[in-house]
């Protein structure tokens, strides 16, 4: 009996953050007898990859050294030659140069993923970083894009062939994140959720690209903007990173940690979603955001920053709001808009959730994520 087709999957590290749950997705949703799937981790991998749901998929850590690690490309090629993948698919800057180790390899099908720019990198302009990009870029076979903003871009700054990129938006489950009636929220704080309050909430990283010390410093605004609204306003930011110990630090000196909750790391995503009447992110850079994508799914309007797929994602006066980054006071408009006016709380969430079973559904991503396989191996749809 023949073997599946091997797809490897070479990224930075598999952690929690959009791209890794993008592809756990893909990996999960593919149907089986289609392809088989590795990952290849430059970096290492946590128990995140306990959400891989296929027992077949072997996860490999190269263990990147910091600074230049000329010996990690001899352990990668070394790892391609022994699994002899059909196809290897790269995933941003930091998995970029795997694919001169692929073409050395001999693996004739190459595929690179572009799911949003460094913090260092915003707009994508940075001189040397584009000089490695150019030199790689000729080694793909095709390019995925998970926005059009990084389409565009690939374009006209990087001068790539749009017949070389497929524009693939990510799913979501819109089955687990719903607008299901909310249950209990297990060790959260007393009374932070009690009724008649207004739970402004987010979920990410808690890095420097998503910026949520300007979500509280617009917070702190709000409460002082409107009497009495302490009794009435809660602010919840689900998550960890680098700039967790920062915010804890301005919600500790502001004296409002009755207010503003930051459990950290959660898996009852969901739920937390639905105990929320606001999603609110306030990045300085995206690609597409699975955690826009969630809270649309469960019914949300979205207050977010006028950056990269944001502007794809949430329809102004239709299902959200969009802000310029970095702006505490047009952050805090727009999230008083809602407070003032709750009639548009249903409203926009309605259409949000409308926009994620037309255009963004996870059965569409994988489908259109198979296509290009498919056409690269010849299996079949070619």
């Amino acid at each position: 009996m023949m073997k599946l087709p091997l797809i490897v999957h070479v990224i930075h590290r598999l952690d929690v953050g959009g791209l890794e749950n993008g592809l756990v997705n893909l990996i999960n949703g593919m149907p089986d007898g289609r392809y088989r799937h590795a990952i290849v981790c430059l970096e290492d991998f946590t128990d995140f990859r306990g959400r891989i749901k296929k027992n077949d998929v072997d996860v490999f850590a190269l263990h990147k050294r910091e600074g230049y690690d000329f010996q990690l490309y001899l352990r990668l090629f070394r790892l391609l030659r022994q699994l002899k993948p059909d196809i290897v698919h790269t995933r941003n800057l930091a998995a970029l140069e795997a694919q001169f180790v692929a073409a050395a390899a001999g693996i004739k099908r190459r595929v690179h993923g572009e799911h949003g720019r460094d913090m260092s990198d915003l707009e994508g302009g940075n001189f040397k970083y584009n000089m490695l990009r150019r030199a790689i870029y000729p080694f793909v076979d095709r390019f995925i894009t998970v926005s059009k903003d990084l389409q565009t871009w690939l374009i006209n700054r990087l001068k790539v062939s749009p017949a070389r990129i497929t524009q693939i938006y990510n799913g979501v489950d819109s089955k687990r994140f719903s607008a299901a009636l909310s249950q209990t929220v297990e060790h959260s704080p007393e009374g932070f959720f009690s009724e008649n309050v207004f739970v402004i909430g987010s979920v990410g990283r808690m890095e420097a690209v998503k910026d949520y010390p300007t979500l509280i410093c617009a917070f702190i605004r709000l409460l002082e903007s409107i009497p009495d609204a302490e009794k009435y306003m809660r602010l919840i930011i689900v998550g960890d990173g680098s700039s967790r110990p920062k915010c804890l630090e301005m919600v500790c000196q502001s004296g409002l940690d009755k207010l503003i909750w930051m459990p950290g790391e959660r898996s009852d995503i969901p739920d937390l979603m639905r105990k929320m009447d606001l999603f609110v992110l306030p990045s300085l850079g995206e690609g597409i955001s699975n955690t826009i994508l969630e809270a649309m799914s469960c019914g949300l309007p979205v207050v977010a920053t006028r950056v990269g797929g944001n502007v794809e994602l949430v329809d102004e006066a239709q299902s959200g709001a969009l802000v310029e980054p970095g702006d505490e006071i047009a952050l805090k408009e727009a999230i008083l808009k809602y407070y003032v006016q709750p009639e548009l709380l249903k409203e926009h969430g309605e259409f949000a959730r409308i926009k994620i079973e037309t255009c963004f559904s996870m059965s569409r991503m994988i489908e259109s994520y198979m296509n290009v396989y498919d056409r690269l191996t010849g299996s079949v749809n070619n």
